[in-house]
């Protein structure tokens, strides 16, 4: 059996975004905010309506986060959360910081969601 954990799931909703790799992007505000650059892009994850200007946006999804901090020397906690929303056909994007793991998916999924992750034995709240 998988480790079960607790996740609190996030008020609002969130965009993800994508930028030129080379834009210059101010510290942002609100409830969430993940910048990731690589060599090839700059994605923004942030609460919707608060995009960088001229951002290529997806949206709206539903913030998921493990109940923190997470011990580094913890395997598996993505995959006991990740599996059961993969059999359900739910679609991810994941953002994993210092204390803990966050889950985002599709706002039209969360209810699925919720289910799947208790029906494995995670709380949920």
């Amino acid at each position: 059996m998988r480790e079960s954990v607790s996740l609190r799931v996030a008020t609002g909703r969130f965009s993800v975004c994508r930028l030129a790799p080379d834009t210059d992007v101010a510290q942002g505000d609100g409830a969430f905010w993940s910048v990731t650059r690589t060599p090839d892009e700059l994605s923004v994850v942030c609460e919707t309506g608060r995009e960088p200007p001229g951002a290529t946006t997806v949206g709206p999804w539903a913030l998921m986060s493990v109940v923190g901090p997470l011990d580094f020397s913890l395997v598996g906690i993505l995959e006991s959360l990740l599996v059961p929303l993969a059999a359900e056909g739910v679609s991810v994007f994941t953002v994993s910081t210092f204390d803990t793991d966050h889950v985002l998916v599709r706002d039209e999924d969360l209810d699925a969601t919720v289910s799947a992750l208790r029906a494995a034995g995670h709380a949920v709240g």
